[in-house]
């Protein structure tokens, strides 16, 4: 899952980032408003984490932004103490949640969760296509009901296809989603070495090959 990070705090910042990649999340993070308005204009985010303090209350204009473009991504606030006022104006934008200051990581991570259930799966800990199911709470994938082992790029790669189901998925969006701030040490070589290793372990497991090459473009799960 993708999120990204909009923090003014550059020790908060850097310690959220630390812990969400830690947590296999696929992060992207910023500390100002307008390098974070461009992001949500190129990539698309499963989650953002907005201090909504961000510098006259540009925070508030961020989630407006992301609204407008009927971004289908979670919001979660953070806030200080005193901004009750401001957090029920990001909550009334479409906000879904919100942290006041300090708070434990482990609670931002269990937030993001929740709200990523709800959004990917309406709700479930389980997404489910076919004979695959993939448990979001452990991150186990399970086809036919017997658990299939995959690396962490791997599982992130297969439950991004997954979730875009149908759509077609270009190769830079693909390596964008994986390695958002490394594009200089990573090729399309590696999308095809991983994508071979995911067909290989689904196939020796009994699943049929839904992961479909559209040339010259990128990939669709389909």
């Amino acid at each position: 899952m993708k999120v990204l990070i909009v923090e003014d705090e550059k020790g908060l910042l850097k310690n959220i980032l630390t812990y969400l990649s830690g947590e296999n999340y696929v992060c992207e993070a910023t500390d100002n408003y307008a390098a974070a308005l461009e992001k949500i204009y190129i990539n698309e985010y499963d989650c953002f984490v907005i201090d909504i303090m961000l510098g006259a209350n540009s925070g508030l204009k961020l989630i407006e932004e992301i609204k407008q473009r009927d971004n289908d991504g979670g919001v979660i606030i953070i806030s200080a103490k005193n901004s009750l006022e401001d957090v029920l104006k990001g909550l009334n934008l479409g906000a879904d949640d919100y942290l006041t200051k300090p708070f434990h990581l482990s609670e931002l991570n269990a937030r993001i969760k929740a709200i990523l259930r709800r959004r990917v799966n309406k709700g479930y800990n389980t997404i489910k296509f076919k004979e695959i199911a993939i448990e979001l709470n452990t991150e186990q994938v399970l086809v036919n009901q017997t658990r299939v082992d995959f690396t962490t790029k791997e599982y992130q790669l297969l439950l991004y296809l997954i979730t875009n189901k149908g759509k077609v998925l270009s190769k830079q969006s693909i390596v964008d989603h994986l390695w958002p701030d490394e594009h200089d040490f990573y090729s399309y070589d590696f999308i095809y070495t991983h994508l071979a290793n995911i067909r290989k372990k689904l196939s020796e497991a009994g699943c049929k090959n839904y992961v479909k090459t559209v040339y010259s473009i990128g990939y669709k799960f389909n």
